[in-house]
């Protein structure tokens, strides 16, 4: 299996098809760096493409789920598509932002089902993820936010697509307007998420129910197809 910088894929049962995807950067609580989104989809073609793959749970390694794209990926990307020709800066920064938002929606290109399990901090581009995802569950310690109005950006690799659908236009225009934080209760009352557990073992022990749950079902539409 090919080894990632900021990812790693784990089969906890050699006889389960249910395989977890782990964002792996505890250290800096997950947040998203430039390797990250060259990474993301081609471990995610991977999954779809491997046979022994029913289903995917998407998580945070260590005590939070995603602090959102890490702001030295921001600054390289700034200071990239600096060099005082304002088209071509335009353009390579409208490059630079496509190939983000192309690595997030690799989960929805992604044929097999993708669960995202959240646990502590899901924060800007973490729900840009989420969003994405087929089925979200967290634990009671999570937290949300649409952070980028807070640091003069806008929330485009996913969540202002994404978000209104899944909670509703209104709730996701104030979320995003205010990038308050929220909980993961108020969450569930959103919709945002299916089902709040009392800790990380819990929402992990449940999501594994699921998931093996949900591999029958992916092997008969794969067998169908």
């Amino acid at each position: 299996m090919e080894k990632y910088q900021t990812l790693e894929i784990d089969q906890k049962n050699p006889n389960s098809p249910v395989f977890y995807l782990y964002l792996n950067r505890p250290k800096h609580r997950n947040a998203l760096s430039r390797d990250f989104f060259t990474e993301f989809p081609k471990a995610l073609s991977s999954l779809d493409q491997n046979p022994n793959v029913n289903v995917i749970v998407l998580t945070g390694a260590g005590d939070h789920f995603c602090a959102g794209i890490d702001l030295n990926n921001l600054s390289s990307i700034a200071g990239s598509s600096v060099s005082g020709d304002r088209g071509r800066d335009g353009e390579r920064l409208r490059r630079a932002i496509k190939l983000m938002q192309d690595a997030i929606t690799a989960i929805e290109r992604c044929r097999k089902p993708v669960i995202a399990a959240i646990q502590g901090a899901c924060i800007g581009g973490g729900i840009d993820i989420v969003t994405a995802c087929d089925i979200r569950y967290c634990s009671k310690d999570a937290f949300f936010s649409v952070k980028e109005v807070d640091l003069a950006i806008t929330a485009d690799l996913g969540t202002l697509q994404r978000l209104p659908s899944i909670v509703g236009y209104g709730h996701a225009l104030e979320l995003a307007l205010t990038g308050r934080r929220f909980s993961g209760q108020e969450a569930k009352e959103l919709g945002l998420v299916s089902g709040v557990f009392g800790s990380k073992q819990e929402l992990e022990g449940s999501v594994r129910l699921v998931a093996e749950g949900k591999s029958v079902i992916s092997t008969l539409l794969n067998y169908q197809c």
